[in-house]
């Protein structure tokens, strides 16, 4: 009885995910709705929350998704340049980050859209899918800093993503302080290649 329970939860929490992965990218977090969410899944309201503590954890597995679907899209793309020195090797995941974000635009949002700090109580699993997705970028940022250790890497790691990040951002919203979104592609590569560049010499 006890594991047809489970197997039960189990799958209606797959069931959930699906559903709210589909409302958000059409129209992101803001389209998720309990009850909307309990009559699409066929289960009663309070059956959300014997699977999900409340619906940011509903979010979270959504985007722990959109995490390794991000991670495994930009790796693939690097790997079909196995030759690349480090630098283009960046470029090329900054390039593949954009066309995930512009082809997936809520569920992009999604990963910054969630209310939750980074000292909050975030799942570890969250953390580890995060986590991967930086180990991607420090590959490179090794190869070309033998002489900095993990520490020092992590911040390099964090400070170019996030770098990476806001042109994005303010690319695709087309905000007036950001950079045409036909030219997002090169002031990424501008980035990348100066900063790796004075890094290197410093």
């Amino acid at each position: 009885m006890a594991r047809k329970t489970e197997q039960r939860r189990g799958e209606l929490r797959e069931r959930l995910i699906d559903i709210a992965e589909s409302k958000m990218r059409a129209d992101g977090i803001a389209a998720l709705k309990a009850r909307e969410l309990a009559a699409e899944a066929g289960c009663a309201v309070g059956a959300i929350y014997n699977v999900f503590d409340d619906l940011t954890g509903l979010i979270l597995a959504v985007n722990g998704r959109t995490f390794r679907r991000m991670g495994e899209e930009v790796s693939t793309k690097v790997a079909a340049r196995p030759d690349d020195p480090p630098t283009e090797r960046l470029v090329t995941m900054a390039k593949g980050y954009l066309a995930f974000a512009a082809q997936n635009p809520q569920l992009w949002r999604s990963l910054f859209d969630v209310r939750m700090s980074a000292d909050a109580n975030v799942p570890a699993w969250y953390l580890d899918e995060l986590g991967r997705l930086f180990s991607i970028i420090a590959a490179p940022l090794a190869d070309l800093y033998p002489e900095k250790d993990a520490a020092e890497i992590d911040l390099m790691t964090r400070a170019l993503f996030s770098s990476v990040h806001g042109i994005v951002l303010l690319g695709l919203e087309k905000r007036i302080s950001g950079v045409p979104v036909d030219q997002i592609e090169r002031m990424i590569e501008f980035l990348l290649k100066n900063v790796t560049s004075q890094q290197a010499t410093s």
